[in-house]
């Protein structure tokens, strides 16, 4: 079980750089935020995370300013932001957060990555319950400077729900109502953090052997790759 824990963490690690480096996507989360609250970064709490996230990517500078601009540009206007649930290779269920300009190319290709792996789509609020919506945010530098018991007390008001500590990174979860104010309590503590989103975790994981592991990171690869892909989640433990 050794092995097969650590490719786990392995392949989790990779799903979660592999996403958040494809400069793309992280343009379309700028360009979809700087649509729905404004181009300004201090008055757009989700805008000031999107570019923080691509800032720990080392996206230029230029990128970033350009996805801006482009939240004006009438192709924007027709993005929607949609979900899929489905169920792959034995029986991992995925949920998968989309935002397309086009609803008919992106289900159609989602629906043939699940297919083609041996597993399908399935209506949406059939997996939904499965998994917990929540705020996270990751903090990589001077963790050791930081007191993680204080720093939970003071974060409780803002809605933290628990804070982890390990080697080289602090976690914080909040439900993902808390969002802003938790970001803003960081804000104002001046914690830099290395990456917030929100996250959909599971409520009950599973273990798969890393035999089985292989089959669904396949899957898991083509999905991510798709540029109508924002995040992808599994019920792997």
């Amino acid at each position: 079980m050794g092995r097969a824990f650590e490719y786990r963490r392995a392949a989790k690690e990779k799903r979660w750089d592999k996403m958040s480096k494809l400069f793309p996507k992280l343009a379309k989360a700028i360009t979809m935020a700087a649509k729905e609250g404004g181009d300004d970064p201090a008055m757009n709490a989700t805008l000031r995370t999107a570019i923080q996230n691509a800032k720990a990517q080392n996206m230029p500078k230029d990128n970033i300013e350009n996805a801006i601009k482009r939240a004006t540009s009438k192709d924007v206007e027709n993005y929607t932001e949609v979900n899929y649930e489905g169920k792959g290779p034995h029986g991992v269920l995925v949920y998968v957060e989309c935002a397309t300009d086009n609803t008919t190319r992106t289900v159609a290709n989602v629906k043939s990555y699940f297919n083609k792996a041996g597993g399908s789509v399935v209506p949406n609020g059939s997996l939904e319950f499965m998994f917990n919506r929540k705020a996270v945010f990751r903090i990589e530098e001077n963790i050791d400077a930081l007191d993680v018991e204080e720093l939970e007390f003071e974060l409780i008001d803002a809605g933290l729900e628990e804070i982890i500590k390990e080697e080289d990174n602090i976690t914080i979860y909040g439900d993902y109502t808390s969002f802003g104010t938790l970001q803003t309590a960081l804000e104002e503590k001046n914690i830099e953090v290395a990456k917030a989103n929100l996250q959909r975790i599971p409520t009950s994981s599973v273990e798969f052997t890393e035999e089985q592991l292989v089959d669904i990171e396949k899957m898991l690869d083509k999905i991510e790759d798709d540029d109508d892909i924002q995040q992808v989640f599994t019920n792997i433990a």
